[in-house]
């Protein structure tokens, strides 16, 4: 219940809210976060085709996230237990489990009325921040989405989402260490690989 109400109910912000800009290597993350927002959420105002929105997040969104450093939290000890050519499918798969999970909800599409706020960052020279921001909606409790991100070379990239508290990884770690338990690490590659199939169909 958790994964579809993060994914049906926000993930129109939590992806687009750290969307690639020209500036981001010298961009503040709070300042990253308010201003990329209105530009994706604009083309899901505008279509809910899923072959344009799949390109929009491949290039702009995407390469906003650390996905090495999501990887591995998101797998856990399963990670360093999968040889390594099970380490790049539960990669693959877990990539493409984002991507396409976002686009199929993007699809649906962004509300007129959807609005957010952005809280600004205080540790100006950390290098490890969490940008704290409110979804509001009329006629719905707003929701609070923190992004957790890291500075790096190429500048600021989200590592870990949290909504209403809930860690993104922490989620599917947990999922994820479930279906090893019942079908193995081979077994949960063949499960990902069937959801990502669905999504792409669906």
């Amino acid at each position: 219940m958790i994964m579809k109400s993060f994914w049906h109910c926000v993930s129109t912000l939590v992806f687009a809210a750290i969307a690639t800009a020209a500036h981001a290597a010298n961009t503040p993350p709070d300042a990253l976060v308010q201003a990329t927002v209105g530009e994706v959420l604009s083309v899901a105002k505008q279509t809910r085709d899923k072959r344009a929105l799949r390109e929009l997040a491949e290039e702009k969104v995407l390469p906003r996230f650390d996905f090495e450093q999501m990887t591995q939290l998101a797998f856990g000890p399963i990670w360093s237990k999968a040889s390594p050519q099970q380490q790049r499918s539960l990669a693959n798969g877990f990539r493409a489990l984002l991507l396409n999970t976002y686009t199929t909800s993007l699809s649906l599409g962004a509300s007129p009325d959807m609005k957010f706020e952005v809280r600004p960052v205080r540790q100006s020279r950390a290098q490890d921040v969490t940008v704290k921001t409110l979804i509001k909606e009329p006629g719905k409790p707003p929701i609070a989405i923190d992004y957790r991100m890291e500075s790096q070379a190429e500048g600021w990239k989200v590592y870990d989402v949290l909504v209403e508290g809930v860690s993104l990884v922490t989620t599917y770690q947990r999922v994820f260490q479930e279906e090893v338990q019942r079908s193995g690490i081979d077994g949960l590659i063949k499960v990902l690989n069937a959801k990502n199939r669905r999504l792409v169909r669906s």
